[in-house]
């Protein structure tokens, strides 16, 4: 018995210092614009549980699995950063009045359907509702929203004092906001899950998140479990009201697995050392046992649920500052695309919009400020490519590289150069050598796989202005030629996305 206590309470430390590290790496990858920590830590955005189901990741999906069959829902107080953010606002809450919590009734018939609707939105690839209701990509948000900002400001503060002493060890960057939309629901999220978990714990986790439901079944068959031992307990119910999951009714020496986040909070609590972590087994013999009814009803939300996995799963393997040396970029308008233009990797609108869960990792590890949400309904906060701050570089895959969903598969060099995303389009009434009768070629001079070429604009006439045009074959839709463009406040070249990417 005495092993066993000891065992939780080692098994609460260790949580606590894991837990730290993982939510601190995540927020890294998101903070750091460099580039450099990416390739070290970026596994940890591929580890998390929806992006890598859309990403069919079978082996860390069954790794998941196997650590919550084992420990319970370790992953939900472990390695889901919104889950790790909760309890650093439930531990808040606890400072200002302990012995918080209390047991309530699950609320299944709002998290079953919170489940259902995240499974059809992923099949049928309503990529708004996966946004908005996946736990990695609401942290996500958050991070390159609100933390990225501040974390580049004093970047630029260090940059400044630096250069006074005449260090260039650090680099301003420029900081901006990449969708208003974006950063409205990061504030939101932030706001309504800080209350919830300041206020009730787990709320969240235990009642919307579907992530949480579907590990919840799973965790209902764990190998390992607190259990409470009915000979010791005097019904005291300090248990309960330090239970953040609102899981242990200490009245009926029951606990909700389920809902059970595993924190080990309750074992470190208990005066009377009558909960402890131990076999399911082992539980069986101390804790009540529940009745065949129950049993048989888990099961069959056990095997509902991995149905429901199973056939998701199935369903889906189906700005720089450049002025062109006549105006301020900040004056360069977005043209009005027939069709929006997603990454090189992403293969095509479909694929990008049926497995993205709009993380923002992507937007935030873009070197050039291509890369940003979009504000389309259909594809809201999304990533989307526009060519104001700057161009898609031929050497640059960095997008593909941190990707935990499939949204952007990964490419090399060599296959960017020749993945083609759109093509450019010539507007004649933009183009200052027609308009202000200067020379120009700025396009031409900057193509980097030469798909545009200056001619005389009056045929048979080579004293005529030289007006671009372009070898749609030819062309990548990289958006060079949009970018250093000198037309203001709309470019007299642009890029026109296409639906799906193809090799040229």
């Amino acid at each position: 018995m005495n092993n066993n206590l000891t065992f939780g309470r080692n098994m609460k430390t260790i949580r606590q210092v894991v837990a730290v590290i993982s939510i601190l790496t995540v927020t890294v990858l998101f903070l750091d614009f460099t580039g450099v920590t990416q390739a070290y830590i970026g596994w940890i955005a591929k580890i998390q549980f929806l992006p890598a189901l859309l990403a069919l990741n079978v082996f860390v999906i069954v790794g998941l699995v196997l650590l919550t069959l084992i420990f319970g829902r370790l992953y939900c107080s472990v390695i889901c950063p919104l889950g790790i953010m909760q309890d650093g606002f439930g531990w808040l809450g606890k400072k200002s009045r302990k012995n918080r919590y209390s047991y309530s009734a699950p609320k299944n018939v709002l998290r079953y359907i919170m489940l259902v609707v995240m499974t059809v939105a992923i099949i049928a690839g309503i990529g708004i509702i996966v946004a908005l209701f996946a736990p990695y990509s609401a942290y996500g948000r958050i991070a390159q929203s609100l933390f990225a900002p501040l974390w580049q400001w004093g970047n630029n503060i260090l940059a400044s004092w630096a250069e006074t002493h005449d260090s260039y060890a650090f680099y301003s960057v420029d900081i901006w906001l990449r969708g208003g939309v974006v950063l409205a629901v990061a504030i939101a999220t932030l706001v309504i899950l800080g209350f919830l978990a300041w206020r009730n714990g787990r709320t969240y986790c235990n009642t919307v998140c579907p992530v949480g439901t579907v590990l919840g079944f799973l965790s209902r068959f764990s190998l390992l479990r607190p259990v409470i031992d009915t000979s010791k307990c005097n019904g005291c119910g300090l248990c309960a009201r330090n239970c953040k999951s609102s899981c242990i009714n200490s009245k009926e020496h029951k606990i909700d697995y389920s809902r059970c986040v595993t924190c080990f909070d309750c074992i470190d609590k208990c005066h009377r050392n009558a909960i402890f972590y131990t076999f399911r087994r082992s539980a069986g013999a101390i804790a009540d046992s529940s009745s065949k009814e129950s049993i048989d009803s888990s099961r069959r939300d056990f095997l509902t649920v991995t149905a429901t996995i199973a056939a998701t799963a199935a369903v889906h393997a189906q700005e720089k500052t450049v002025d062109g040396g006549l105006a301020a970029i900040a004056d360069k308008k977005i043209p009005a695309r027939k069709t929006r233009i997603v990454p090189p990797g992403a293969k095509s609108i479909k694929n990008l919009t049926s497995h993205c869960t709009a993380c923002q990792l992507c937007v935030s590890v873009c070197p050039n400020g291509v890369l940003r949400p979009s504000t389309a309904l259909d594809s809201l906060m999304q990533p989307e490519s526009s060519y104001e701050r700057g161009y898609c570089r031929p050497e640059c895959t960095r997008c593909s590289e941190v990707c935990p969903a499939g949204a952007i598969r990964p490419i090399t060099v060599a296959d960017k150069s020749s993945v083609q995303i759109g093509h450019a389009v010539w507007i004649k009434d933009n183009c200052i050598p027609l308009t202000d009768g200067v020379s120009c070629g700025n396009c031409a001079r900057h193509c980097p796989v030469g798909a545009i070429t200056m001619v005389a604009s009056v045929v048979d006439d080579e004293t005529s202005p030289k007006i671009p045009v372009v070898n749609t074959e030819r062309c990548i839709g990289c958006g060079a030629c949009e970018n250093l463009c000198p037309s203001r406040p709309f470019s007299a070249i642009y890029v026109e996305g296409h639906e799906c990417h193809r090799y040229i």
